[in-house]
């Protein structure tokens, strides 16, 4: 287990062997805005699957992006080959979740796409276009347009694409996430086969491009970094940095059941709770009710999901370890973790070692009627800061209404985040829920309830 957040260490000043180096970056979006990545040191090597893990929002698809040449970083610098890397690395191909396909294409002529600016001839071209398409499976559907294809077959011609175009390093942000758990487990399944296949014999029209020396995957599911991964890359929040790497030893091939599968999830599994979840929870600070202070965010999820996590902790007794909670949502590790900390800021859960526990306000909230919910919400809503901080200026601003980008912009100014659409949306679930304040969609303006009804 190695630990790579000591900014005080430098790499060397050259990185001859791996393919794509990021030294020391970090990136910000503006003078304002603070780091979305910060003091990030990383390599890929050669010959792995380097697999980057961490929760929503920890900037994962961000370093990738830096990696590549994407995006330049604010400080600190990218290499390819030891070289400073001058815009987008000339060896690498791109699959997203999204699929990007030309709809007005069929899948061949979206793979030969791939094939601009690589000046080959003919012959050479048709061969790697059709190697591509043989190799993901997709032989029989070379002139079916997208709308044809189910989302797992749009991801094979993305992969296909990628492909074709011969590269050394694949780099795939999230693939399977658009997938139905079916769909995700096949596609996965032969990722894992191409990958090992690639030694094989050249003779072999199913196996990857001998150039293919290394693969980048970023997921939010631990398993599925175990299962691929020779190293594993998790990263942390607030800003985004490298937490630890970790070195994948559990020989080929892998068995998802074996004990030392199992053994590995839980242990990173426990780093990742470990930053979001601690044993000793901080000392509580004053509460910040001046309004030049700086207030925490709240995460970004639903308070529906919130009482539904709640209910489902209310089932097992009021007690479940959160990795059974993981399997038993079926959702987004990074999301769970999102509606327990909600629940626990709202004091309705607590988090001690790796348990989710219901407090007694989480038992006492559960078995109440709407009313009685609600008014426990909204006295427990207006105890943050940040809501507290939104009725005040509501109750000071004429007609007790504040414009979106009036209240975005404080959000930006007060608050550690940058991606302030989301939470704004968030502030408004919250503060409809508890009856605080309403939103008209139509003027885009936050309004104070009783002043509304009044």
């Amino acid at each position: 287990m190695t630990t790579l957040r000591e900014s005080s260490i430098a790499l060397p000043a050259t990185s001859e062997c791996a393919i794509s180096a990021a030294q020391n970056v970090c990136l910000a979006y503006g003078p304002t805005c603070g780091n979305v990545l910060e003091d990030v040191s990383l390599e890929i090597c050669p010959n792995e699957i380097l697999g980057i893990l961490g929760p929503s929002g920890c900037g994962k698809s961000t370093l990738l992006r830096v990696l590549v040449g994407l995006i330049p970083p604010t400080r600190g610098r990218v290499l390819a080959h030891g070289k400073p890397l001058v815009g987008m690395h000339p060896g690498v191909a791109l699959v997203f979740q999204n699929f990007g396909l030309f709809p007005w294409l069929t899948v061949k002529q979206n793979v030969e796409m791939a094939l601009s600016g690589l000046n080959l001839d003919k012959e050479e071209a048709t061969d790697r276009v059709t190697r591509s398409i043989q190799m993901v499976g997709l032989g029989g559907h070379r002139e079916a347009f997208p709308k044809e294809l189910s989302g797992g077959m749009k991801q094979r011609v993305g992969i296909a694409r990628a492909m074709a175009r011969g590269p050394e390093l694949l780099c795939m942000d999230e693939p399977f996430s658009a997938l139905d758990v079916f769909t995700a487990e096949s596609l996965r399944s032969e990722i894992y086969n191409l990958w090992v296949a690639r030694s094989g014999s050249s003779n072999d029209r199913l196996a990857a491009p001998s150039s293919l020396k290394s693969i980048v995957m970023i997921t939010h599911l631990i398993e599925e970094a175990v299962l691929l991964a020779d190293r594993i890359v998790i990263m942390g929040t607030m800003p985004g940095h490298i937490r630890q790497i970790m070195r994948n030893t559990i020989p080929h091939p892998r068995n998802a059941q074996s004990q030392a599968f199992l053994q590995f999830v839980r242990q990173i599994h426990q780093i990742i709770v470990s930053e979001h979840m601690p044993d000793e929870p901080p000392q509580a600070e004053a509460a910040s009710s001046i309004p030049g202070m700086a207030m925490e965010p709240i995460p970004c999820v639903e308070l529906e999901q919130v009482f539904g996590l709640l209910e489902i902790v209310h089932d097992h007794q009021g007690k479940v370890d959160v990795f059974t909670l993981e399997k038993l949502t079926d959702a987004e590790f990074g999301h769970t973790l999102a509606l327990v900390m909600a629940g626990e800021i709202l004091d309705f859960l607590d988090t001690p070692k790796e348990m989710v526990v219901l407090t007694d306000l989480g038992r006492h909230f559960i078995v109440e009627d709407i009313a009685d919910r609600k008014t426990i919400l909204r006295e427990q809503v207006l105890k943050l800061d940040l809501f507290r901080f939104l009725i005040k200026r509501l109750e000071a601003a004429p007609e007790h209404e504040l414009p979106k980008e009036i209240v975005e912009e404080e959000l930006v100014m007060r608050m550690s985040t940058r991606d302030v659409e989301p939470l704004f949306d968030t502030i408004v679930n919250w503060g409809r829920s508890a009856e605080l304040f309403g939103y008209s969609p139509t003027t885009e303006t936050l309004y104070l309830s009783e002043a509304r009804e009044d």
